[in-house]
């Protein structure tokens, strides 16, 4: 499995979706709070994301709880 990188905010209710989500599906993955650390909220401006949650997987982006896509990129990375 590729790195997986979940940048999020601290009361974002998405955001602990995205966590619980890849928990369950057994996906490690790194938190980047953007609240807690500018150079995270930096990465995800340059990315040209506006909000979180944003997850990182490989090559791929997906913005916000969007579980068929989490599941296609999941598949595709095993």
């Amino acid at each position: 499995m590729e790195n997986v990188v979940v940048y999020t905010s601290t009361n974002c209710p998405h955001c602990k979706q995205v966590k619980s989500f890849l928990t369950e599906k057994g996906v490690a993955f790194e938190e980047r709070n953007i609240e807690q650390n500018d150079d995270y909220a930096q990465q995800v401006w340059d990315m040209g994301m506006r909000a979180v949650p944003v997850t990182v997987i490989g090559e791929h982006k997906i913005v916000g709880m969007n579980k068929t896509k989490f599941d296609k990129v999941l598949a595709a990375a095993e």
